[in-house]
């Protein structure tokens, strides 16, 4: 492609940040954990692993040692997935929530102990310095076992999230006692202790995570469960096994996407790349309502197929290559109307057949690293004495019959977190995420447009303002979007809500994109300004 444009067209506390070695994450202290580990003559690998443990302390709103996980590394030679989730509780079923909630319920609860399934964060951090890691697996936690014991002052955009999260969870086991130390979410500056995680993070290190699912942890967590009458036993958690995947990928102007496959969301980007793939993108105004319009009618078209068929791969009645079939993409693609707003149903494929994190080091391993509590602070449950925040993830099942999503003992549930990886010509080319909800897949395709149809450095695509697709013909942009193109968008037929809060509804990304030889030019890398990160690298 041609160079990247280094100009700044947006409103943006941030610029590109060269170096040959890079961390870029939502917070600036956990990015420095991540370099403090390629300094010590860590690969990065190490950088990310260091990263995520501190980004448990740092943005606990996010994220926490009761998450899952996700990974695409490149290790030099080729890519690799990991898959990090976990599966429900061996006693969940649908007449299981049926008792509890009811047989009118359509989800199993958003909040509390029937939310959670087996955290999978700890095993994936676990597996891939296994497979990957230079530096020994005690180092990695030394960042966020010091940030956990002396504490840290709460950074502005994380503060108002954790006081909004307050009168929701207040009241859920064990989330007073850690998160809201003065009987309040903290304010901002204000200095935040987590001695019970750092107590969790030393076991963690000293047994290389063995305690967390079959030590002292996993006692912990599975005594709290029977306390308040829920399902997670020591059995559950002793089962859990990461699992080492084969990306799915999709070409788009001469470069190729990769995604985790289902049952995570990542195929929706692919499908609307697929989707686009058949416009002239680029020769329509970068910024304006015509190229606006494709890309969001083409994630709607991507979100309909996703909703109705992604699920555990072995519970979809469709395959991912059906789902990517170029024909079907070519049809879907003529659906679009370029004069008019759509509420678009699954097709039918042919038959047969959040926090995110990057680092790359300058011998070329670059890994696209993504966990999650799910939605802020998760379940709300968290393990007194230990500091486990466990995630919600349960919540993503269905309790509908004939649902692929229908929950069921040890199966994983819809997954909405995703890394991404780009490539071209089978050689690595960035690693990058947008976190966020269902923000995540729409992410990556504003941000990918940005880059290869228009040319757009990273920072500058990371920094554009944002749409966001909800469902039927509802839009949410953010309130720096041009008025002019709102009043065309609305023009068109689209029913759109301005709104000023970034935080989860417009999503927050790390890119690093390789210039060339990482070890000569290194690598370009942006850090969102709708969080309080950076990217950091010598």
């Amino acid at each position: 492609m041609k160079p990247f444009l280094y100009d700044t067209p947006y409103p943006s506390l941030r610029l590109p940040v060269f170096a040959r070695n890079l961390v870029s994450t939502s917070h600036p202290a956990a990015a420095t954990a991540g370099v403090r580990m390629l300094m010590k003559g860590g690969n990065a690998v190490d950088a990310a692993i260091a990263a995520a443990a501190a980004m448990t302390i740092l943005e606990p709103v996010s994220n926490g040692l009761g998450s899952d996980a996700f990974a695409i590394v490149w290790d030099g030679q080729a890519l690799h997935g990991l898959n990090a989730a976990g599966r429900a509780p061996a006693a969940w079923t649908r007449d299981y929530f049926a008792a509890r909630q009811g047989m009118e319920a359509r989800r199993p609860p958003k909040r509390g102990w029937d939310s959670v399934t087996v955290p999978g964060m700890v095993a994936g951090w676990v597996a891939l310095h296994e497979r990957f890691g230079k530096l020994p697996f005690a180092d990695l936690m030394e960042p966020a076992i010091d940030c956990a014991d002396r504490g840290y002052c709460v950074p502005p955009v994380v503060a108002g999230k954790w006081a909004a999260a307050v009168p929701e969870l207040g009241g859920q086991p064990g989330f007073a006692q850690a998160f809201m130390p003065h009987g309040r979410a903290p304010e901002v500056g204000e200095h935040f202790t987590f001695r019970e995680a750092a107590r969790s993070l030393r076991l963690i290190a000293k047994t290389r995570g063995e305690a967390f699912y079959r030590g002292e942890i996993a006692a912990a967590i599975a005594a709290f469960a029977r306390e308040h009458g829920a399902a997670l036993t020591e059995a559950d958690l002793a089962a859990m096994q990461p699992e080492w995947v084969a990306p799915i990928s999709r070409d788009y102007r001469g470069y190729t996407l990769h995604e985790i496959p289902p049952s995570g969301q990542g195929i929706a980007a692919l499908i609307a790349l697929g989707i686009l793939s058949h416009f002239d993108v680029a020769s329509l105004p970068r910024d304006a309502v015509a190229s606006q319009h494709l890309q969001i009618e083409a994630m709607k078209l991507a979100f309909a197929d996703t909703y109705r068929y992604v699920a555990e791969r072995e519970h979809m009645e469709v395959t991912v290559e059906q789902m990517l079939d170029d024909a079907y993409l070519a049809r879907r693609a003529r659906l679009i109307d370029p004069n008019k707003a759509q509420d678009f149903g699954p097709g039918n494929p042919p038959t047969g057949g959040t926090i995110y994190l990057t680092a790359a080091d300058e011998q070329g391993m670059m890994v696209s690293w993504i966990q999650s509590n799910y939605m802020g602070f998760g379940s709300g449950v968290v393990v007194p004495g230990y500091g486990i925040s466990l995630q919600n993830r349960g919540h993503g099942f269905s309790l509908e019959p004939g649902s692929p999503n229908l929950v069921a003992p040890g199966k994983r549930p819809f997954h909405t977190i995703i890394p991404g990886f780009l490539t071209r010509e089978g050689q690595p080319v960035m690693s990058f995420g947008v976190m966020g909800a269902n923000m995540q897949p729409q992410g990556h395709v504003q941000t990918l447009v940005r880059m290869l149809d228009y040319g757009q450095n990273p920072q500058a695509a990371c920094d554009a303002p944002r749409w966001r697709y909800n469902e039927g013909l509802s839009l949410n942009v953010e309130a720096t979007m041009d008025p002019t193109v709102v009043q065309g968008l609305v023009d068109l037929g689209h029913r759109i809500e301005v709104l000023q809060d970034p935080y989860q509804d417009f999503g927050a990304g790390q890119f690093i994109w390789r210039l060339g030889d990482p070890s000569v030019e290194g690598y370009v890398a942006a850090s969102d300004p709708r969080r309080d990160g950076q990217a950091v690298g010598f």
